[in-house]
């Protein structure tokens, strides 16, 4: 730990801009030169109430916007996360971007900072103007189109105290500055290598912003001045009210259009028009994240354009099915309809250039190795609710087995006859194929198993209820949910101190014990050694749960709590604590 240092929520937000003293000149010539005191005598503005002060200035434009708590307690508690290796290896990144972006320029943060700014700053990532416009880059000038500008909005609570702080002389050590103005706001940019040059403004006495690019400057001005700004985007605040919470250390915005937009035109592989038109109609994905005595807590919504033609299916049926996963599974995933969970999939991954699974080459190779259609023949019957979890097998000291761990599919069906033709169907091709083929029994209940010509592998499905089929793969875990099992996945402790159930009736949930799945002396899955640096962050969480609801027909809520480990000075640090708080 150090103490006396920058709080991190600055250098977090200009991690990538490092700024020198001539930065500094320019603040203090436009504080000096009455650009707090005497903006065209103006007050500070009335700005919309229940975003971040920062999103009244933020043009609507933004593809992402960040608001960061400035409160020192809430960066002291961060400080008290994960192990013993991670709490080091972030105060050794906050104690760079401290040197690098205050001490080096001769500032401190407690000092010079602190007294004038607001509770929250907000930084965002404006792209070029002409791919907002719709115009697709030519080859030529796709380089300069592909460019993010960043912005940074410093909220001034104190002008009296910001313009004594920071009108303190400072000597320049390297480069020059150009002063201009913009609609009456004088502007200072510096000049010398292009990637530390930097567009300073003050705006009234309400904002210090800071920018990239002296374009981007203008275009905050404009939003300063009655342009559309990311506090009036539709929706925004509507939806920031119902994931408000008291005090939040972040809230995080992304524009789904504008973000679908430049990852097509950046995609060697751009969207179709027609494909790119269904993510348009989506408007915006808002974040608040808390920091919460065993982890860190996210409360986000997703909302549709007010025009939008396409709606959600409010359809929150995702209760029942979490009475037949075990307590000790290691992860799972829950849903109200398998064959609508599909067709949302692939509408969002053909819009989507990074999906890490591509729809058409699945449902391809699913026909080419049975000859059935996926979609007809299979998820057409599956409209009911469903989970999707790994599950330790039993040890069985008498065989020999060759997965540790079983994937288990369980859903419940709404057309028993189709799905009956569709699994006789697979058997004959599995024998086709050299399988094993037989009928078992599973605590004396009909299941039919399928295993490898070359042993090992093998597949059990069957029917837990006449409406609710099973399919497991791997390990022998079928004994496990067969009629029910022992003991509910709802009754674990872990599983009820990650998953929110704050979303009641919801659309699923998510959990993932990171502890059991990436310890390398528990024998449950074969994962390559992750890198280092990956694995350090891993190590400091414990668990992930995730809860999503659809609460109308235009908006989706998700509730998420990653659970993070804390060091216990009685325990060496990579131990465990026996019990958390």
């Amino acid at each position: 730990m150090f103490t006396g240092c920058l709080k991190p929520s600055l250098p977090f937000m200009i991690q990538k801009i490092k700024p020198n003293l001539v930065l500094t000149v320019g603040v203090a010539t436009l504080l000096v030169g009455g650009g707090i005191a005497a903006y065209y005598g103006l007050v500070s503005r009335k700005f919309l109430e229940g975003v971040p002060l920062g999103a009244n200035v933020v043009p609507q434009e933004a593809m992402v916007a960040v608001s960061l708590s400035t409160n020192g307690q809430q960066w002291d508690k961060l400080n008290q996360y994960g192990t013993v290796q991670s709490q080091a290896a972030l105060q050794d990144i906050l104690k760079n971007w401290q040197n690098r972006v205050f001490t080096d320029n001769g500032y401190d943060y407690q000092q010079d900072i602190q007294p004038w700014i607001g509770q929250e700053v907000m930084i965002a990532s404006l792209p070029n103007s002409s791919l907002i416009s719709g115009t697709a880059p030519t080859p030529d000038a796709s380089t300069t189109l592909n460019q993010q500008a960043m912005v940074m909005v410093f909220p001034i609570a104190n002008p009296t105290k910001a313009k004594e702080l920071l009108s303190r002389p400072r000597t320049p050590q390297q480069g020059q500055t150009t002063q201009r103005s913009y609609r009456g706001v004088d502007i200072i940019e510096t000049q010398g290598n292009p990637k530390q040059n930097y567009s300073i403004s003050v705006l009234g006495q309400d904002f210090l912003v800071i920018t990239t690019d002296g374009s981007t400057t203008e275009r905050v001005i404009d939003t300063y001045r009655g342009s559309d700004s990311l506090a009036k985007t539709p929706g925004y605040a509507a939806s920031l009210e119902k994931i408000k919470t008291p005090n939040p250390f972040a809230q995080v915005y992304l524009n789904i259009p504008v973000a679908t937009k430049i990852a097509s035109y950046r995609s060697p592989n751009p969207i179709p028009d027609k494909n790119l038109e269904q993510v348009q109609q989506h408007q915006g994905l808002a974040t608040n994240i808390n920091l919460e005595t065993q982890g860190v807590g996210l409360k986000s919504v997703s909302w549709l354009k007010p025009n939008s033609q396409k709606k959600f299916t409010v359809e929150n049926k995702a209760q029942e099915i979490l009475r037949r996963i075990p307590e000790n599974t290691l992860m799972m995933v829950s849903g109200s309809n398998l064959k609508r969970v599909w067709e949302d999939y692939t509408q969002g991954a053909n819009a989507n250039p990074i999906a890490p699974l591509n729809p058409q080459v699945l449902s391809s190779s699913f026909k080419s190795a049975t000859g059935m259609e996926l979609e007809k023949d299979v998820l057409n019957w599956m409209g009911g609710e469903f989970s999707l979890s790994l599950v330790p097998a039993n040890p069985n000291p008498r065989a020999l087995e060759r997965f540790t761990a079983g994937l288990v599919l369980m859903v419940k069906v709404f057309d028993r006859s189709a799905a009956d033709k569709a699994l006789t169907q697979l058997d004959e091709v599995m024998k086709n194929k050299k399988f094993k083929v037989s009928e078992i029994k599973v605590k004396e209940q009909s299941a039919v198993q399928w295993v490898s010509p070359f042993g090992g592998f093998m597949v059990t499905r069957g029917w837990l209820e006449s409406d609710v089929a099973f399919v497991t793969l791997g390990g022998a875990v079928a004994d496990q949910i067969v009629p029910l099992p022992q003991a509910q996945i709802t009754a674990n402790p872990l599983f009820q101190q990650t998953v929110p159930m704050g979303l009641n009736p919801n659309n699923g949930n998510f959990f993932i014990n990171l502890e059991r799945v990436f310890n390398p002396n528990v024998r449950t899955l074969s994962l390559p050694q992750l890198p280092p640096g990956q694995k350090l962050w891993i190590d400091a969480i414990q668990s992930i749960g995730l809860t999503t609801a659809i609460i109308s027909d235009r908006t989706s809520r998700y509730d998420i709590f990653v659970k993070i480990k804390t060091p216990s000075p009685q325990l060496p640090a990579t131990a465990t604590p026996k019990k958390e708080p």
